[in-house]
């Protein structure tokens, strides 16, 4: 196993993205998927391959972020459990089945995909939307079609799901703290859901780079990972000292770049 001098860049990234997962409470997903098309772009990686290679990767770091956070937000009560049960099933199919559907859609298409769904997240940021409640919390049926759509939509750009679920638990009159820690913990069974689905749909994929396991690229999975966790304490702890709504914006305007970038570079 020779040492290849991209892997450092994977460190790095797992100190930016868990920074900033920290610090706004993000899965760190949608930060994640532009850099990573753009470092393996620069390794040129085959074309066809490295919109699902960045998803799936950046998919598989959630899974193990996502523990922390969960952890931390059940130490302060701020789960709520019956919506987690409610969710879960729609979740997993859906995330499932979308990223099934990525593995069908070509890159160029995907990438364009990716980047609408992260301007809405982006504009959802910068203007700090926080729908009014309307109702309560549906029943079965519509818990289902809920966690379904959202997994869909979390597997086509490997978010942990927090830019829909928390907006819809507070629609249904969820309180913020609940909401934000409530979609801390949906966050894993969609990562779980969302790896596998992942793995299995590049299982029998020809051209994937070296130490690839389905679409999951495992020194950048390793790298992030090994950083991410140790730095996102960090970014909780610098929250509370910074003014919250004006980063909110700023990373808003930074998910944009991102997104312009990697569509750049794409469609050039």
């Amino acid at each position: 196993m020779s040492f290849d001098p991209w892997w450092l860049s994977y460190p790095l990234l797992g100190a930016f993205a868990g920074f900033i997962a920290g610090l706004f409470g993000v899965g760190g997903g949608l930060t994640l998927v532009p850099v990573l098309f753009m470092l393996f772009t620069a390794q040129q990686f085959p074309l066809e391959h490295i919109m699902h290679l960045s998803l799936g990767t950046s998919m598989a770091t959630i899974m193990f972020t996502s523990i922390s956070s969960l952890r931390a937000h059940h130490a302060h009560g701020a789960v709520r459990w019956e919506i987690v049960r409610g969710l879960a099933p729609g979740l997993v199919a859906g995330t499932l089945g979308g990223a099934t559907l990525a593995s069908l859609i070509p890159t160029r298409p995907l990438a364009v995909i990716f980047v609408c769904i992260v301007y809405y997240a982006s504009v959802q940021m910068m203007l700090d939307f926080k729908p009014k409640p309307h109702r309560q919390i549906p029943g079965t049926a519509g818990m289902l079609v809920a966690g379904g759509a959202i997994g869909v939509l979390s597997s086509l750009v490997s978010a942990g799901g927090g830019f829909m679920s928390i907006p819809f638990m507070m629609f249904c009159n969820v309180a913020i703290h609940q909401a934000v820690g409530t979609s801390a913990a949906l966050g894993f069974p969609i990562a779980v859901a969302g790896t596998l689905g992942y793995v299995l749909a590049g299982w029998n994929s020809t051209g994937l780079p070296a130490y690839s396991f389905g679409y999951i690229y495992l020194p950048g999975l390793i790298g992030v990972v090994a950083v991410s966790m140790l730095v996102a304490p960090l970014g909780a702890k610098t929250a509370h000292k910074l003014p919250v709504k004006q980063l909110k914006r700023a990373f808003g305007g930074l998910l944009a770049l991102l997104g312009t970038k990697m569509l750049h570079s794409l469609l050039m």
